[in-house]
C-alpha cells in the first residue's frame, strides 16, 4: 500500500482509563420472535451476534447483522432490536461506560464503522470477562481493563478491515462471501463466480494471499464458528453442523478432532467445567 492510502486510515483511538466507571459483558438467547427496546444508549456497547439474526434500529435508521460480525453502539443513540422469527437468537456483548470523554475522542467514536467481522481477539475479551464477572463485580480493575481493551480494539479492527480492502479484490469479495454465506452449500465456481474470477485463479489468488485454498478457508472458518457454539451454547452437536455448514455431525466430528486434538464432547466438557468451577 502506498503513503497516501495509509495516511487515509485514521490513527487508533484511544480511551482515557482515568475516566472509566465500570464495564460489563453478559450472554443472552432471544426465541423466535424476540424484540427489545426502544431505550437510549448509556454506554459504548459491543454486540457480537453468534446465531440467528438481528436488526437494530438507531436513531430510525435499521441495520441487519449477520452471525459473525459485531456492532458497535455509542452512548445517547435510541436503539430497537427485532430478532430472528423462525429460530433463536444468541448475541453476547460488552458495555463499557465512561464520564464524560474528549471531545476529540467523541468525534473520533462516531466517525467508526457500524458493524465489523467478528475476530478471535474480540472473542477471547469477552470470554475473560464473563468468566471474571461470574466471581466479581463490573467495578473490578480487571474487568474494566478488559472492558477498555475491548473498546480500543474496536478502532484497530476498524483500520484493519480498511487494510483488507487492498488485498486483491476477489479475494476481499470471497472472504466477505464465506464470512456470510459460510452456513450454506458454498461450491468453488459459485465462489470464483461471485469473486468475479476462474476458479483457477481464485485458487491462485487465495494461495497468494492466504497461504490456502478458498476452500480450505472455507473449512477453516466452519470449524471456527462450531467451536464458539460448542463452548458457548446448549445446542447440539447435530444442529451446530447444520448451522456451520456441516454434511453430518460425523463430519463436523471428525473435523473439530483434526484441528483441536479433543472430540466435540471433551470441548463442550471442559468449557463447562470451566464455567461451573468459576
Amino acid at each position: 500500500m502506498d503513503e497516501a492510502k495509509l495516511r487515509m486510515i485514521p490513527a487508533p483511538l484511544l480511551f482515557p482509563y482515568e475516566r472509566l466507571r465500570y464495564a460489563e459483558a453478559g450472554s443472552i438467547v432471544y426465541p423466535p420472535g424476540g424484540r427489545f427496546g426502544p431505550r437510549i444508549q448509556q454506554d459504548i456497547q459491543l454486540v457480537m451476534l453468534y446465531s440467528g439474526e438481528m436488526t437494530i434500529t438507531v436513531e430510525g435508521r435499521p441495520l441487519h447483522v449477520k452471525p459473525g460480525q459485531v456492532v458497535l453502539l455509542k452512548p445517547g443513540q435510541e436503539e430497537s432490536f427485532v430478532f430472528s422469527r423462525t429460530e433463536d437468537t444468541w448475541h453476547r456483548w460488552i458495555a463499557v461506560n465512561f464520564e464524560a470523554l474528549p471531545e476529540a475522542t467523541e468525534q473520533a467514536l462516531h466517525a467508526l464503522p457500524s458493524c465489523l467481522p467478528l475476530s478471535e481477539e474480540m472473542n477471547l475479551l469477552t470470554d475473560l470477562m464473563i468468566m471474571l464477572l461470574r466471581r466479581g463485580s463490573h467495578e473490578d480493575p480487571e474487568v474494566r481493563s478488559l472492558g477498555l481493551a475491548a473498546v480500543q480494539l474496536y478502532p484497530r479492527e476498524s483500520q484493519q478491515a480498511q487494510l483488507l480492502t487492498e488485498k486483491h479484490p476477489s479475494v476481499y469479495a470471497a472472504l466477505v462471501w464465506i464470512r456470510e454465506h459460510y452456513a450454506e452449500d458454498v461450491s468453488l465456481p459459485e465462489l470464483s463466480d461471485r469473486a468475479g474470477v476462474s476458479p483457477e485463479h481464485l485458487v491462485r489468488l487465495f494461495k497468494q494471499h492466504e497461504q490456502t485454498t478458498p476452500i480450505q478457508y472455507l473449512w477453516q472458518f466452519r470449524v471456527k464458528r462450531a467451536i464458539e457454539l460448542l463452548t458457548n451454547t446448549g445446542l447440539t452437536v447435530t444442529e451446530i453442523a447444520q448451522r456451520c455448514g456441516f454434511k453430518t455431525s460425523h463430519h463436523l466430528a471428525r473435523l473439530v478432532k483434526s484441528a483441536t486434538g479433543r472430540t466435540a464432547t471433551e470441548i463442550r466438557r471442559l468449557s463447562w467445567s470451566g464455567f461451573r468451577s468459576s
